[in-house]
């Protein structure tokens, strides 16, 4: 799942079924969910079933305790969801609004090692916002939020990040844009080259399946300028290899925070350290 905070019509959460057999992950059809209410609503769907959702499940651990917040997952989640939206902003706001520079975003362990945005940011790419409409939602959902809240329940999630693919194939160019204005041929030339990774001999090597789509599907990915049907796609990516780690933690490495979380990975185990 390609993860907004405010789910339209014009910007929907796009969700890409997909099944792996074997060693071939098949791409199935997208789904368009317009509001939070059809989230919810795959999240309680049947299982079983793993998905990889991209926004920051948790937040980093000295936020955290700066903020004296219950020290589990579910508590602080909890705390957070008492909270409205705007409540949540003023607080993160005044959060930042007296500390040093370089001391107002904090990261978690994992955002570091992936080089991704802190969860507490608000503005541009505004992960914070999509971290308090998407936990909370996990959290009243019976699903099993690893490794933050594992259970036995026969639906999983994990935390995917789109970009750790990417990297794999055009390394940091960009290749997506929501305003029309920005949508250049040179992005389309990206998508176009990461759509043709996820057929290599690489994405083999690294994920150890390889994907199977057509040509049909690879042009709409393409054509889809804003990304997001691409970037569903490479979730599925993430989540397929998590399965296949799944009598090894889902790939989350035993040091990784309870309190933070973890995005589903190979990239990142050799990072990990001990």
């Amino acid at each position: 799942m390609d993860f907004t905070s405010v789910p339209s019509a014009r910007k929907p959460i796009t969700c890409v079924q997909a099944g792996l057999r074997g060693k071939v992950l098949s791409i199935g059809d997208a789904l368009r969910l317009e509001d939070f209410s059809g989230f919810e609503r795959v999240l309680d769907s049947r299982g079983p079933w793993i998905a990889g959702i991209d926004f920051p499940f948790g937040q980093s651990r000295r936020l955290v305790t700066n903020l004296r917040w219950p020290t589990s997952w579910e508590a602080y989640v909890g705390q957070v969801s008492s909270l409205s939206r705007d409540a949540f902003v003023r607080l993160l706001e005044d959060y930042k609004e007296n500390r040093a520079p370089g001391d107002r975003e904090h990261f978690r362990v994992v955002d570091r090692l992936a080089r991704s945005k802190s969860p507490q940011k608000l503005y541009g790419v505004p992960v914070a916002k999509m971290f308090f409409e998407g936990a909370k939602r996990l959290l009243a959902s019976p699903v099993s939020v690893v490794p933050l809240r594992p259970t036995s329940d026969a639906r999983i999630v994990v935390e995917a990040y789109p970009a750790l693919v990417v990297r794999r194939f055009i390394d940091r160019r960009s290749y997506k844009n929501d305003s029309r204005a920005k949508q250049t041929a040179a992005l389309t030339v990206a998508r176009r080259a990461i759509v043709e990774g996820l057929g290599s001999d690489q994405l083999r090597r690294d994920y150890g399946f390889e994907m199977r789509f057509s040509a049909k599907q690879a042009e709409q990915w393409i054509a889809d300028a804003t990304g997001d049907l691409l970037d569903s796609v490479l979730c599925t990516v993430q989540a397929a290899w998590a399965w296949t780690q799944r009598n090894h933690a889902y790939g989350i490495p035993e040091n990784a925070d309870p309190l933070e979380g973890w995005i589903a990975d190979p990239g990142l185990l050799p990072l990990a350290g001990d």
